[in-house]
């Protein structure tokens, strides 16, 4: 496995504090600055903030050219 497969990790479920359990959570995006973004992890089930993700400018733009190049690789029978 190659490390660029770890790069991005985006959480699904977190633990909650107010609610004592592991709860799904949902991604927001907070805050947007020059060189990063900040998204807020918010429980589900309660609304509490669970913790917080920063995405570079240079992860983004990674992240973004693999995407594109995977979906250039898509054989034109599969987009049917």
């Amino acid at each position: 496995m190659s490390q660029q497969q770890f790069e991005n990790f985006t959480a699904s479920t977190l633990y909650c504090e107010k609610c004592r359990a592991t709860t799904p959570v949902r991604e927001k995006l907070l805050l947007v600055l020059p060189d990063r973004e900040i998204f807020d992890y918010l429980c589900t089930e309660c609304g509490s903030s669970v913790g917080q993700r920063e995405v570079t400018a240079g992860e983004k733009m990674m992240a973004e050219a693999i995407a594109g190049r995977n979906r250039r690789n898509i054989p034109l029978q599969s987009l049917r």
